[in-house]
Formats: C-alpha cells, sequence, structure tokens
C-alpha cells in the first residue's frame, strides 16, 4: 500500500471522535416514598456519563416526561447514586417509566410501574393494603469475613420476598453489616452499602414495591455501636444516600427519624443509635439514660399526638431497631432502657393514643409481643422480624420462648420476613400478619383486631 494511503487513514482515524464506553447498572432500580402527587426512585450506575428517567401515565407514552442527571458524581466506592423525584403528578394514577443509561433503555424483568395515593381521606373507607418487615440481611463476602462458618444462610427469602405482591417493604435495620474491614474508613462504608445492594437476589424486590428503612447497630457502625461512633456522620450520608425516605431528622437535630402515611395508618420511623447512650449504661445510676435522645422523644410524643388529633389514622405504627415490649435482660432492648419505654408507655396510656404497634428487629428470631396498658385496657403490640439472611436463634427452645410479652406459637427461629395485611371496615380493621420462612412456607398467621388495640370509630360529623 503506497505510502500516502496508509498516512490519509492514520489521518481520518485521528479525526474520528473517541466514542465512550457505556455506563453500567449497579443495582436498582428501587422505588423509595410514595404520595399523593410525588414518588422518588433510586438507581445506582458506574461510569455513565447520563442516566435519564422517562415517565408517563400508563398507556399514553405521548404524554412522557424526562428527567436526566449529567454527570453523576461518584461515591467513595466509585458508584454513582441518582435519585429522581418526578413530582406534580396526577393522585391516584398508575405510570410506567424507562430508564436510560447513556441513552440505552434499561431492560427489566418486571413491569416498570409506579402509582401514585388515591386521595381516599373524607372522600371513601380507607384502602386495604399489605407491606412486608423484614431485618437483618448479612450478604456473605469471604475476604472481609470472619473465619469459619459463613454467617449469611441464604438469599433465598430476598427472592421470596420479591415475589408478593405487597404495597411497600419497611426494612427494620442491620440492612447491611459492616465488618471489621470497612467501619473505620469512608470507603469501606460505601463499598459495604454498594456491594449488598447490588444481590441480584434483591433486585427484583427494589423493583416492584416502595421501600422505607430505618437502621440498627450493623448498618450504622460497630457491634451495638453508639453516639461515640467516630464515623457516624458518614453512616447517615450513606443511609441517605442508599434510602429514599422522606425526610431525616430534623434540621437542628440530626438522625434518620421521619414518618410517612400509607392508608388510615401512621408509620413513625426511628433512629436508635444516632443518639444513643451505651447499652451497658447503669440505669440506675444515669437515669436519663436513652435510645432516642430526649429531643427525637419529644419528637415522637408529638406525632402520636397529631396522629390522635387528625382522627383517619386507625394504626400508628412505630418502627425501631431494638425490641420495645420484650423483657430479655440480657439484649440490647428497651428492657436496658427501661426508663424510657415506661416514660412513653405512660404517655401512650394517658393520652389515650389507640392503635399503637410497634415493628421492631434485632435479635434474630421472629415474634409477636404484647403488653395491656391496664387491667381492662387496650393492648400495645411488638411485632419482630428477624432475620432476612443472617444466622438465627432455636428460639423456640431457649429462655428467650418464656417472655411474660411473648405469644409463644409466634416464635420463629429462622430466616424469614414478615407480611402486615391491613384490612376491613371501620371497628372491623384488622391486622393480619403472616410469616413466611425461606423455604416460602407459612410459619404463622395472627390477627389483631383494631377494637384490641383500643380503636373506635370516629363519630361522624
Amino acid at each position: 500500500m503506497p505510502l500516502r494511503k496508509i498516512l490519509l487513514g492514520v489521518l481520518v482515524l485521528m479525526l474520528v471522535p473517541v466514542s465512550h464506553a457505556t455506563g453500567r447498572l449497579v443495582s436498582g432500580p428501587m422505588l423509595g416514598y410514595r404520595a399523593h402527587r410525588e414518588v422518588l426512585l433510586w438507581v445506582e450506575t458506574q461510569d455513565a456519563e447520563t442516566v435519564t428517567l422517562k415517565y408517563w401515565p400508563a398507556g399514553r407514552p405521548a404524554e412522557a416526561r424526562e428527567l436526566v442527571n449529567r454527570n453523576p458524581a461518584p461515591t467513595p466506592a466509585g458508584g454513582q447514586i441518582t435519585q429522581f423525584r418526578p413530582g406534580l403528578l396526577d393522585m391516584g394514577t398508575a405510570y410506567e417509566y424507562e430508564l436510560q443509561i447513556d441513552g440505552t433503555p434499561l431492560p427489566l424483568p418486571y413491569p416498570a410501574r409506579f402509582q401514585t395515593k388515591t386521595q381516599w381521606e373524607w372522600r371513601t373507607p380507607p384502602p386495604d393494603f399489605t407491606f412486608l418487615v423484614g431485618s437483618c440481611a448479612y450478604i456473605n463476602d469471604p475476604a472481609h469475613d470472619r473465619p469459619g462458618k459463613p454467617y449469611g444462610k441464604t438469599v433465598e427469602t430476598l427472592r421470596l420476598a420479591g415475589e408478593t405482591d405487597a404495597d411497600f417493604m419497611l426494612w427494620l435495620g442491620d440492612n447491611w453489616y459492616w465488618r471489621e474491614a470497612d467501619y473505620d474508613s469512608v470507603s469501606g462504608l460505601w463499598y459495604r452499602a454498594a456491594r449488598d445492594r447490588a444481590v441480584p437476589e434483591m433486585q427484583k424486590l427494589l423493583g416492584r414495591m416502595h421501600h422505607y428503612a430505618i437502621w440498627d447497630d450493623h448498618d450504622y457502625g460497630p457491634n451495638d455501636s453508639d453516639r461515640s461512633y467516630e464515623f457516624k456522620e458518614e453512616a447517615l450520608k450513606i443511609f441517605k444516600a442508599y434510602w429514599g425516605n422522606p425526610t431525616y431528622g430534623e434540621a437542628d437535630n440530626a438522625g434518620i427519624y421521619t414518618k410517612f402515611y400509607w392508608g388510615d395508618a401512621v408509620f413513625i420511623l426511628l433512629d436508635n443509635h444516632y443518639h444513643r447512650d451505651s447499652a451497658g449504661l447503669d440505669q440506675e445510676r444515669h437515669p436519663e439514660k436513652t435510645q432516642w435522645g430526649r429531643r427525637q422523644l419529644d419528637w415522637l410524643k408529638q406525632s402520636l399526638l397529631q396522629a390522635k388529633e387528625l382522627k383517619q389514622f386507625t394504626f400508628k405504627f412505630i418502627a425501631t431497631g431494638n425490641q420495645f415490649l420484650a423483657t430479655d435482660a440480657r439484649s440490647e432492648g428497651h428492657e436496658a432502657y427501661r426508663r424510657e419505654r415506661e416514660e412513653l408507655v405512660a404517655f401512650i396510656r394517658d393520652h389515650g393514643i389507640t392503635g399503637v404497634v410497634f415493628l421492631t428487629g434485632d435479635v434474630h428470631h421472629t415474634g409477636i409481643y404484647r403488653r395491656q396498658l391496664s387491667p381492662d385496657g387496650p393492648w400495645i403490640y411488638d411485632i419482630t422480624s428477624s432475620p432476612l439472611t443472617s444466622g438465627s436463634w432455636a428460639v423456640e427452645t431457649s429462655p428467650k420462648a418464656e417472655d411474660p410479652q411473648v405469644i409463644r406459637e409466634t416464635l420463629v427461629g429462622d430466616q424469614n420476613f414478615v407480611t402486615v395485611a391491613v384490612s376491613g371496615q371501620n371497628a372491623d380493621r384488622i391486622l393480619t400478619v403472616t410469616c413466611t420462612d425461606k423455604q416460602g412456607a407459612t410459619r404463622f398467621t395472627y390477627v389483631i383486631k383494631a377494637t384490641d388495640l383500643g380503636y373506635v370509630p370516629p363519630v361522624k360529623r
């Protein structure tokens, strides 16, 4: 070939722009909070130049709108997190969507849909709905795990949960487990959250329903960690980045606590670590000992009073990482913070707040606990759901089974998740609580009546 043609070919190649490799999906999409006219949609990518969300009312693609995140910033672990918040949506409307990474549509193995809330308030009876709860999702990582038998037992529970028709899932803490190699560095903390979120068996679960979350010690810091954890501000950044709650704490009081509403229920999500005193502090010598901090406890009380005054909320769910009613002094639950617990119980009783159910995790067994507020008064319940994937206790034969607050037939010492179905009308409103294990078998079904929780339908005006 003549030299002139060779040089011309080289020149042509030099003038052709170099195409960039297309970014890739790391995990998601995940549906976060849902409101009457807004939702949150989360996704993590890597090496992407643009991440685009197109969305339209179902069956009307000609009305598509578009949100674009250009040059998304990488996290210390290299991922890129995008949180889309399409707003001013139509109420009670189903939407379809398409995600694109660098202009390439992202295929999903399930319908790409979300739906806004219906404005039922003061118009129709409250809608029935179903949600999942679970905690303690340890994902094995041999290079960073302790030697010996792996602590993560299965991820089948995550796959099974993703096959349900629940409206949303509430993660009750220990949603990932930081290891010793993680929690003493910023990059280590971000690595763990990214790696565990990318588990293939979790992806359908993330995309098919909405998600809310609180944390416990292992996705906050080291085991049993408290407010002294030196990386707690970074842990808060990571939690905000990887979850899609509507708000986090207050402007002058940091943390993850928030609340949201679904049907005739308010969900109050608490932070039991950012302001926490050490579990080992002697509460007799230190009566101010707290899991939540005085400011958050006051916020919780005001939230309960507000829910009572608004009247349309049959149920008040309080989610916190550690068990509330259990009396096992060996755990880090509220038995080790009795003064704080009894202050809240007295407040609920004295102000006639009904429909109170705690949602808790942490202890590697599932069970329902209950306590009557007075001899002839209503009950409060604590639904403990644990573990999703981690090791578990043979709790049915342990001293935990003798707890005077536990409903013994609901104890499950195996990997599982819990479904809560809210149904019925007026005084017949009920919670149907079902535990599903890693084989997909139903371990128990238990019904809690709204009237057992003190509920009395409001008088029509």
